[in-house]
Protein backbone atom coordinates (compact mmCIF):
# COMPACT_ATOMS: atom_id res chain seq x y z
CA UNK A 1 0.00 0.00 0.00
CA UNK A 2 1.53 3.29 -0.99
CA UNK A 3 2.07 5.73 1.92
CA UNK A 4 -0.78 8.35 1.45
CA UNK A 5 -3.33 5.46 1.98
CA UNK A 6 -1.88 3.64 4.94
CA UNK A 7 -1.33 7.87 6.41
CA UNK A 8 -5.27 8.04 5.29
CA UNK A 9 -5.95 4.85 7.61
CA UNK A 10 -3.93 5.82 10.48
CA UNK A 11 -5.23 9.44 10.20
CA UNK A 12 -9.06 8.25 10.46
CA UNK A 13 -8.45 6.39 13.62
CA UNK A 14 -6.08 9.39 14.61
CA UNK A 15 -3.08 7.23 15.07
CA UNK A 16 -4.44 5.71 18.06
CA UNK A 17 -3.14 2.18 19.27
CA UNK A 18 -6.42 1.49 20.97
CA UNK A 19 -7.67 1.47 17.21
CA UNK A 20 -5.54 -1.13 16.11
CA UNK A 21 -7.98 -4.01 15.33
CA UNK A 22 -9.89 -1.63 13.08
CA UNK A 23 -6.89 0.01 11.42
CA UNK A 24 -5.59 -3.63 10.08
CA UNK A 25 -9.58 -4.12 8.57
CA UNK A 26 -9.30 -0.94 7.00
CA UNK A 27 -5.76 -1.99 5.38
CA UNK A 28 -7.35 -5.24 4.44
CA UNK A 29 -10.13 -3.89 2.79
CA UNK A 30 -8.46 -1.95 0.84
CA UNK A 31 -5.38 -4.33 0.11
CA UNK A 32 -7.65 -7.54 0.37
CA UNK A 33 -4.82 -9.52 2.87
CA UNK A 34 -2.23 -7.74 5.24
CA UNK A 35 1.34 -6.88 3.54
CA UNK A 36 4.06 -7.65 6.36
CA UNK A 37 5.85 -3.95 5.23
CA UNK A 38 2.06 -1.94 6.08
CA UNK A 39 1.81 -3.72 9.51
CA UNK A 40 5.77 -2.91 10.00
CA UNK A 41 4.73 0.95 9.56
CA UNK A 42 1.36 0.16 11.37
CA UNK A 43 3.74 -0.83 14.36
CA UNK A 44 6.48 2.03 13.71
CA UNK A 45 3.72 4.78 13.68
CA UNK A 46 1.79 3.55 16.65
CA UNK A 47 4.61 3.23 18.42
CA UNK A 48 3.84 -0.16 19.57
CA UNK A 49 5.87 -3.76 19.07
CA UNK A 50 5.29 -5.31 15.64
CA UNK A 51 4.96 -8.74 17.38
CA UNK A 52 1.46 -6.96 18.79
CA UNK A 53 0.86 -5.93 15.61
CA UNK A 54 1.43 -9.65 14.32
CA UNK A 55 -0.44 -11.34 17.23
CA UNK A 56 -3.81 -9.64 16.02
CA UNK A 57 -3.25 -10.02 12.34
CA UNK A 58 -2.86 -13.74 13.20
CA UNK A 59 -5.46 -14.23 16.24
CA UNK A 60 -8.72 -13.18 13.88
CA UNK A 61 -9.30 -15.92 11.44
CA UNK A 62 -10.75 -12.87 9.43
CA UNK A 63 -6.78 -11.88 8.25
CA UNK A 64 -5.19 -13.01 5.68
CA UNK A 65 -1.32 -12.78 5.71
CA UNK A 66 -1.21 -13.76 1.93
CA UNK A 67 -2.75 -12.30 -1.20
CA UNK A 68 -5.81 -13.38 -1.70
CA UNK A 69 -8.43 -12.61 -4.98
CA UNK A 70 -10.17 -10.12 -6.19
CA UNK A 71 -13.15 -12.26 -4.85
CA UNK A 72 -13.52 -14.27 -2.20
CA UNK A 73 -15.43 -17.67 -2.05
CA UNK A 74 -16.10 -19.10 1.00
CA UNK A 75 -17.81 -21.97 1.50
CA UNK A 76 -19.60 -23.13 5.07
CA UNK A 77 -17.98 -26.82 5.81
CA UNK A 78 -20.22 -26.72 8.99
CA UNK A 79 -22.35 -30.26 9.52
CA UNK A 80 -25.63 -28.40 8.48
CA UNK A 81 -24.04 -27.34 5.20
CA UNK A 82 -21.65 -30.37 4.61
CA UNK A 83 -25.02 -32.74 4.97
CA UNK A 84 -26.64 -30.32 2.30
CA UNK A 85 -23.83 -30.77 -0.33
CA UNK A 86 -21.24 -28.22 0.55
CA UNK A 87 -18.48 -30.27 -0.51
CA UNK A 88 -19.92 -30.80 -4.15
CA UNK A 89 -19.69 -27.14 -4.20
CA UNK A 90 -16.23 -26.91 -3.10
CA UNK A 91 -15.50 -29.25 -5.57
CA UNK A 92 -17.05 -27.24 -8.25
CA UNK A 93 -15.41 -24.44 -7.45
CA UNK A 94 -12.35 -26.29 -7.49
CA UNK A 95 -13.07 -27.56 -10.90
CA UNK A 96 -14.37 -24.52 -12.45
CA UNK A 97 -11.30 -22.15 -11.58
CA UNK A 98 -8.44 -24.54 -11.25
CA UNK A 99 -7.83 -23.69 -7.22
CA UNK A 100 -7.71 -26.05 -3.68
CA UNK A 101 -9.69 -24.81 -0.78
CA UNK A 102 -7.57 -22.19 0.64
CA UNK A 103 -6.01 -21.16 -2.62
CA UNK A 104 -6.03 -18.59 -4.55
CA UNK A 105 -6.28 -18.70 -8.66
CA UNK A 106 -3.09 -17.89 -10.44
CA UNK A 107 -4.06 -14.57 -12.14
CA UNK A 108 -5.43 -13.42 -8.63
CA UNK A 109 -9.14 -13.54 -9.52
CA UNK A 110 -10.64 -15.83 -6.87
CA UNK A 111 -9.77 -17.00 -3.90
CA UNK A 112 -11.63 -20.34 -2.21
CA UNK A 113 -11.92 -20.33 1.46
CA UNK A 114 -14.04 -23.04 3.67
CA UNK A 115 -14.95 -22.34 7.02
CA UNK A 116 -16.31 -24.37 10.11
CA UNK A 117 -19.61 -23.08 10.54
CA UNK A 118 -20.95 -19.19 10.02
CA UNK A 119 -24.18 -20.14 12.04
CA UNK A 120 -26.46 -20.15 9.04
CA UNK A 121 -27.73 -23.73 9.24
CA UNK A 122 -31.18 -22.95 7.76
CA UNK A 123 -29.73 -21.65 4.59
CA UNK A 124 -27.07 -24.62 3.75
CA UNK A 125 -25.42 -25.17 1.99
CA UNK A 126 -24.60 -21.67 1.99
CA UNK A 127 -21.86 -19.75 0.00
CA UNK A 128 -20.75 -16.20 0.95
CA UNK A 129 -19.02 -14.55 -2.30
CA UNK A 130 -17.73 -11.22 -1.62
CA UNK A 131 -19.45 -10.55 1.50
CA UNK A 132 -23.00 -11.70 -0.27
CA UNK A 133 -24.66 -14.97 1.19
CA UNK A 134 -26.11 -17.10 -0.93
CA UNK A 135 -28.41 -19.91 0.84
CA UNK A 136 -29.63 -23.14 -0.09
CA UNK A 137 -26.94 -23.55 -3.12
CA UNK A 138 -26.46 -26.18 -5.42
CA UNK A 139 -25.06 -26.56 -9.13
CA UNK A 140 -26.64 -24.37 -11.07
CA UNK A 141 -27.01 -21.50 -8.54
CA UNK A 142 -23.81 -21.40 -7.79
CA UNK A 143 -22.80 -21.12 -11.61
CA UNK A 144 -25.06 -18.36 -11.93
CA UNK A 145 -23.52 -16.63 -9.02
CA UNK A 146 -19.86 -17.07 -10.44
CA UNK A 147 -20.90 -16.14 -14.21
CA UNK A 148 -21.99 -12.80 -12.70
CA UNK A 149 -18.70 -12.26 -11.34
CA UNK A 150 -16.93 -13.13 -14.59
CA UNK A 151 -19.29 -11.07 -16.07
CA UNK A 152 -18.89 -7.94 -13.93
CA UNK A 153 -15.30 -8.23 -14.27
CA UNK A 154 -15.11 -8.33 -18.03
CA UNK A 155 -17.26 -4.64 -17.68
CA UNK A 156 -14.58 -3.03 -15.70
Amino acid sequence: MDDTKLNTILDKHHRDPAELLAILMDIQAVENYLPKDDMKQVAKELKIPFSKVYSMATFFATFSLEPRGKHICTVCMGTACHVRGAARLVDQVQRDFEVEAGGTTDDMFLTLETVNCVGACALGPLMIVDGEYHGNMDAGKLDRVLRKLKKQDAKE
